[in-house]
């Protein structure tokens, strides 16, 4: 459906007419019954939305320092150029953060006038709240009149439990904590002294009546005294709703059903303003893409669409749990509507490809469509100029236009806000941060979702180029891997960089899932070769991944050694290079390293996913973290020395200069916080100070780390 003929249709149903009251279009429309009211939301709910554009308000609370507060300013940053494009609904929050403070004209809600500037962040900028106020409008009120201008949609988004304010302390106020909160610090789930395992402790307290009184007067008031479409109810910002849950329990029983008895009372009075300005309100929500998970959270998500007080699904977040055909499938059994969320990605450690790529959006968008989604929701995406405004909203376009597909775009934990909550997890997570062990006994089999329809495309006149790559910065040889592509075995693979890319039959390429098998052979490697070596003469370089370190953290190339020095004592003074090494905890792996201390401690650190240990270098001895009774006294800033670590599954063997002197039996036991698999070298940690000179390190593991799997589509046109 054309975009002006899409817009006639609902203006059509909006104009669900009456006497004496002006819609958003201008059109005069008449009270209804209960009854029609109902079907004409039903029916205005069903009407596609190719993209609703979430806004988060940012653009009044930190509006440019130097510029003129107006309007069109305003409107300027994120609204304005959207105009024309795929974008047919705004979701506009202004601000709502701490839950409490907005910066659209309140009496219910405080009215946030603070300024970032006042408070030591954003110094170029200044909130013009109050400043647009005391024109004769507010944010939302211009961005609601701007939509219906332009004739898109526009719903107000409540973040229901928004805890940016949570940096906040009673000796450094924050900016976005509001006043409510130190009046009533009961109402919270936990304080700045006593933080909560999950969640945040600046969350506010649903158990509480008042707080419940609260969400549904925020609301109330916005769609009585705002011509919007829609409201937004942002559930995933931020998932914290009771103390159980903040504790590391599950909601109630009791808890799901005042939170059901909060979303009845919402919906009654949306109707009943709907119905006296003879137009639907619509009500969205935005959730985990999991009933179970949602249940633990206190969110009855099942029986909200069955009482029929949601009209549309907006599902995913900081994680995602299931693909997105469960979201649809769900939503549409209670026949409501279905727009997956594609949040910013947030995954750290991306090298070669991003997940926050034009590419990756329209892989993300086409998978979505393909699932059989209504329409997509986008979250934290702010550029109004980008053309992916006028590219992701047409799956039929999306489908012969380059495009990334990666296992997963968002990597967060899900017990961060639920103790239980990787149970819930269904879909894999494979990135920087969560890399899988390659090794010759296991073959790893990972499926990823790819939108394409590949004999569709070429019927078109469009030539795909389809490849997979290969994370696996430590491989030093091809023939290392087999991998195959549902079953098809890839050939002709290539070395880039510590990626391998694999021209991909296109045969063999599914729209949907796609399994990927990949199998180590560690044989092709002699037994003197080394995955990785580092020459001191330089800085080292990939795969190697320098801390971040701090203004006390110095490392520079003295002669044929790189010196590493931690030389100061405050959090985040340490400085390390760190190498993903493929380890296998029932394997072997060797590390070596030709190192001289200059002062204090210096540390090798091995990991193999499961445990690890910590080799200390000491001006005069060495010694094993875990067990400081194993060391050997020795002079270690005479000369550089040879410093060699065997593993041998749980057990470990240090070297030095050939002979052995620290013999470890199970030193590679499981621990916590071990969870990574790589070696590290480096000096000292935030509270000790230490120096040394690092010749070389090489490293030799039975095994790999696939660090990310990607999937380009590229296509030729004929």
């Amino acid at each position: 459906m054309s975009q002006i003929l899409k817009t006639r249709s609902l203006m059509a149903i909006m104009a669900v007419a009456v006497s004496s009251t002006t819609g958003a279009t201008g059109q005069v429309t008449q009270k209804t019954s209960l009854q029609e009211h109902r079907q004409a939301r039903l029916q205005l709910a069903r009407q596609p939305r190719r993209i609703i554009m979430n806004n988060d308000g940012c653009d009044v609370l930190y509006f440019p320092k130097a510029e003129k507060a107006t309007t069109e300013a305003f409107l300027a940053k994120r609204t304005t150029p959207l105009a024309g494009t795929h974008v047919d609904t705004i979701a506009f929050c202004p601000t709502s953060s701490g839950f409490g403070f907005f910066t659209h004209n309140t009496s219910v809600g405080t009215l946030l006038t603070r300024s970032g500037p006042d408070y030591g962040i954003q110094g170029d900028t200044r909130n013009i709240a109050r400043e647009l106020i005391d024109q004769g409008t507010d944010c939302l009120q211009a961005v609601v009149e701007f939509g219906h201008d332009q004739k898109m949609e526009v719903f107000w988004s409540m973040r229901m439990n928004d805890t940016h304010d949570v940096a906040h302390h009673p000796d450094k106020p924050y900016l976005l904590f509001p006043p409510f909160k130190e009046q009533h610090p009961s109402w919270l789930v936990g304080d700045h002294a006593r933080r909560t395992p999950h969640g945040r402790w600046s969350s506010v307290d649903y158990a509480r009546p008042e707080i419940r009184d609260l969400a549904f007067g925020f609301i109330d008031e916005v769609c009585r005294n705002y011509d919007v479409d829609g409201v937004e109810l942002d559930f995933f910002r931020h998932l914290c709703y009771f103390k159980s849950t903040a504790l590391g329990g599950t909601a109630s029983d009791q808890q799901r059903e005042v939170m059901t008895d909060l979303m009845r009372r919402v919906r009654k009075m949306t109707e009943d303003v709907g119905i006296k300005r003879g137009r639907p309100i619509l009500l969205s929500i935005r959730v985990p893409d999991s009933v179970g998970f949602c249940r633990d959270m206190g969110f009855d998500v099942e029986q909200w669409m069955r009482e029929g007080l949601v009209d549309m699904l907006i599902t995913s977040c900081y994680f995602r749990l299931n693909p997105w055909n469960y979201s649809v499938e769900l939503g549409h059994k209670y026949g409501v509507s279905v727009y997956p969320c594609l949040s910013d990605s947030r995954v750290r450690g991306e090298t070669r490809f991003r997940r926050s790529s034009a590419e990756s959006y329209r892989g993300r968008a086409t998978n979505a469509w393909v699932a059989g989604a209504d329409g997509l929701h986008l979250y934290n995406y702010f550029n109004p100029n980008a053309a992916m405004w006028s590219e992701i909203g047409d799956a039929d376009a999306l489908q012969v236009m380059d495009k990334l597909y990666f296992v997963n775009v968002r990597d967060g934990d899900p017990r961060r806000f639920l103790a239980n909550g990787l149970e819930y997890r269904t879909v894999a997570v494979v990135g920087p941060s969560h890399p899988r062990l390659l090794t010759t006994g296991e073959p790893a089999t990972l499926s990823i979702e790819i939108g394409d329809d590949i004999p569709a495309a070429q019927r078109r006149g469009c030539k795909p180029d389809v490849t997979l790559h290969l994370d696996v910065p430590s491989i030093r040889n091809v023939e290392q891997l087999d991998v195959s592509f549902n079953g098809t075995e890839l050939s002709g693979g290539l070395l880039n960089e510590g990626w391998v890319d694999y021209p991909v039959p296109l045969a063999a390429v599914k729209q949907g899932t796609n399994d990927v098998r990949i199998v180590v052979d560690t044989a092709v490697l002699r037994p003197n070769d080394w995955s990785v070596v580092f020459d001191g003469g330089d800085h080292p370089g990939r795969p190697w991944n320098r801390d971040r370190g701090s203004t006390r953290t110095v490392e520079q190339i003295v002669g044929d050694a790189l010196l590493v020095a931690d030389r100061g004592e405050v959090s985040g003074d340490y400085l390390y290079y760190r190498c993903p090494w493929g380890a296998d905890p029932d394997g072997a792996a060797v590390v070596e390293a030709r190192v001289k201390v200059q002062s204090g401690s210096s540390y090798i650190i091995i990991t193999n996913g499961v445990g690890g240990e910590r080799l200390g270098l000491w001006p005069d001895r060495i010694d094993l973290f875990h067990n400081r009774t194993l060391q050997c006294k020795m002079d270690t800033t005479d000369d550089f020395h040879l410093y060699r670590l065997e593993l041998n599954g749980r057990d470990l063997k240090v070297y030095v200069d050939g002979e052995l002197r620290i013999d470890a039996p199970g030193a590679m036991q499981p621990r916590s916080g071990y969870a990574r698999n790589e070696v590290a070298f480096g000096a000292a940690n935030s509270p000790q100070l230490g120096e040394a000179y690092w010749r070389d390190v090489k490293v030799r593991a039975s095994g790999q780390t696939l660090q990310d799997l990607v999937v380009s589509v590229a296509y030729e046109k004929q």
